[in-house]
């Protein structure tokens, strides 16, 4: 009787807890308890604006475009209309849903709270926030925030406790389950020499262990095992999986969350503050945030938290200020040019004649005609002529040696002469023809002739000196020997006969002089249509373009790569959002003072904390171009100086804009 007692009031007392804690949650839905949303408190959001702290007080004269003086202050208007210096006591802030966010280096840090009211909060529950960014019509979720009461945390801890302990219940050593002692008392009885090896580590074979029973080991080792042992043990190790989720009911994550902290005490808002770093992108203007959430005890959702009111925050970005007008350039076009290749055609020994079948020469002719294919068909260019230049190697006399070089250049000039001859007239065939009125045949393509120049290059001992030079086969002494015969020989077939009395002489003979047996070809070329050697024409410069382009795109370290020889506006733009402050201002104070110029100038004077040209700058910006009066609240910079010495308003009221 009293241990019903004791078991009912236990079940009552469970009930009681259920039910307060479902109560609790009920009251959650009733009154629409959420967490919300909160910018932070601005401030100085630059290290350079503490400086303006110490100029609150001061008073700024600045000079107008027409000459006029003013002074700026931080001031308010007394009843009378008179401006009077005044410290201002802030009054009861009113909650913003939106911020101007100022991006720099191609990323923006959006900044807010996460505040949980005390109603929210309680030891058995777990609260799980999700933020949601949404960019450019994409939802993107962001690192979630959980916050775990303590004893919803001891309860997932106790969890795997339970799991520890159920897998250390698991027999991971299998003789376990054997009965040492009744095994060894059957060998000492039945197998006595098997035994003896009970404490010696000789390998006894299972021949040996069998006795006269016919009994090997295998069989007498599970005999002695405990069987209904071993299968709940193997039991326990298929079951791992359904208690891990039977225990560890509710997991504990640590990747991909932001915040997971235990709340111990009940005392007040849980306020936590959440940077989110996110890069820019083109037409990227504003980034919304909004916070939805679930309230969880033990492994039930217990409250579904409503939606909160969007954060919004607005991007202004110094891409705004880019100077997009195209910039031109002026390029000189020569009338004629030039190209060249080189081929080595092999020649047998004494001939001057081209035969394809030779060596390598199918493969390097075949690379000619296509280069000559090329510059036939070429839409710009006409081809003049073709200078070919044979060359030999250095076997045999100089004389005959020149005389085979130019044999060999008019035998290749021959050859694709003929080459160039059947090309165009299949050209000419798939151009088709027509019949003119005095029955002339009129070709579709006029074709200018090219002209064959045959020239003699002699040995080519340049090539040779190159080529000895960068052998590794050739040793340095070697090498100094055959630079001591270059610069002694009388002549060159006084240098080839010193070559012939070195030990080297059969490998340059062998593997060296076949390369030296050149064909060059140089192409002379014109413009199409132009009759002048040169002409100045303007283009688009596309370098300077793609600057402009990447400083739309926000890449700003890209648009300094392309700009900086350029030194001009658009390139003080990309050292300002990159804040090479300096950098930017070496060239704004060389430039005319635009509106622009001078707003950019503003920028980077309170950047470096020369606040009287920076009021000054952005005063007389404001002038030339009222726009600039909305813009400066979207700048950091600016806006601090608007808030310390209330600009805009002077701005309004002292100038007609």
């Amino acid at each position: 009787m009293r241990t019903g007692t004791v078991i009912t009031l236990a079940a009552a007392a469970l009930l009681l807890f259920s039910c307060g804690v479902s109560r609790k949650a009920q009251s959650l839905a009733r009154g629409g308890v959420s967490a919300t949303l909160k910018l932070r408190d601005e401030e100085p959001l630059l290290p350079e604006m503490e400086a303006l702290r110490s100029h609150r007080r001061d008073t700024i004269r600045v000079t107008g475009l027409n000459g006029e003086e003013m002074f700026l202050m931080n001031a308010v208007q007394d009843e009378d209309g008179e401006m009077v210096a005044h410290d201002v006591i802030d009054a009861a802030v009113v909650t913003a849903r939106f911020r101007n966010v100022a991006e720099r280096h191609g990323k923006v840090d959006l900044e807010f709270q996460i505040i949980v009211p005390e109603a929210m909060q309680d030891s058995r529950w777990q609260l799980r926030f999700f933020p949601d960014m949404y960019v450019l019509g994409d939802s993107i979720r962001l690192e979630p925030v959980v916050i775990t009461g303590r004893d919803y945390r001891k309860a997932q801890l106790k969890g795997y406790q339970q799991y520890e302990r159920f897998l250390a219940s698991i027999v991971s050593d299998t003789t376990r389950f054997i009965n040492v002692w009744q095994l060894e008392l059957f060998l000492q009885r039945n197998i006595p020499e098997v035994y003896a090896f009970r404490s010696d580590s000789t390998e006894v074979s299972d021949e040996q262990f069998a006795s006269v029973y016919g009994v090997t080991e295998r069989l007498a080792v599970d005999h002695y095992t405990n069987k209904i042992a071993k299968r709940w043990n193997n039991r326990k190790k298929s079951l791992r999986d359904r208690m891990y989720r039977k225990y560890v009911k509710v997991p504990i994550v640590t990747e991909g969350i932001r915040l997971d902290t235990i709340l111990r005490d009940v005392n007040g808002d849980f306020i936590y503050n959440y940077v989110q770093t996110i890069s820019t992108r083109p037409k990227l203007r504003k980034v919304d945030i909004v916070l939805s959430g679930e309230v969880w005890e033990s492994d039930r959702k217990v409250y579904l938290m409503s939606r909160s009111e969007p954060l919004t925050f607005y991007i202004s970005s110094l891409s705004s200020f880019v100077d997009g007008k195209e910039r031109y350039l002026t390029r000189v076009i020569e009338r004629r040019a030039q190209a060249n290749t080189a081929c080595y055609v092999d020649f047998a020994s004494g001939s001057s004649e081209v035969d394809i079948s030779l060596s390598n020469n199918r493969d390097e002719i075949g690379r000619i005609r296509g280069n000559l294919a090329q510059l036939i068909e070429d839409t710009v260019y006409d081809l003049d002529s073709i200078v070919v230049t044979a060359s030999a190697s250095p076997e045999g006399s100089a004389r005959a040696n020149r005389s085979l070089a130019q044999r060999r250049s008019e035998s290749v000039c021959r050859f694709f002469e003929g080459y160039i001859r059947h090309y165009r007239d299949s050209l000419d065939r798939e151009a088709g023809f027509s019949i003119g009125e005095d029955g002339e045949v009129v070709h579709g393509v006029h074709r200018p002739d090219i002209r064959f120049i045959a020239r003699n290059g002699g040995e080519n001992w340049k090539m040779l000196d190159a080529l000895i030079r960068k052998d590794s086969t050739v040793t340095d002494a070697q090498k100094e020997e055959y630079t001591r015969l270059r610069a002694s020989a009388a002549d060159l077939d006084a240098l080839e006969e010193g070559l012939r009395r070195q030990p080297y002489y059969r490998y340059l003979r062998e593997q060296v002089y076949p390369r030296l047996r050149t064909v060059r070809f140089d192409f002379h070329l014109h413009r199409k249509g132009m009759v002048k050697d040169t002409v100045h024409t303007t283009e688009l410069d596309t370098t300077y373009m793609l600057g402009v382009q990447a400083i739309r795109d926000r890449d700003y370290e890209r648009a300094v790569s392309y700009l900086r020889t350029y030194a001009d506006y658009n390139t003080a733009v990309a050292y300002c959002a990159l804040d090479y402050n300096a950098s930017a201002l070496s060239i704004l104070e060389t430039l005319e003072p635009t509106a622009e110029v001078l707003y950019m100038r503003a920028v980077v004077y309170t950047r470096l904390g020369r606040v009287q040209e920076a009021v000054q700058c952005y005063v007389n910006s404001c002038e030339l171009n009222p726009a600039y009066i909305h813009r400066g609240n979207l700048d950091p910079e600016i806006a601090a100086l608007i808030k310390t010495y209330d600009l805009n308003r002077q701005n309004a009221s002292d100038y007609d804009y």
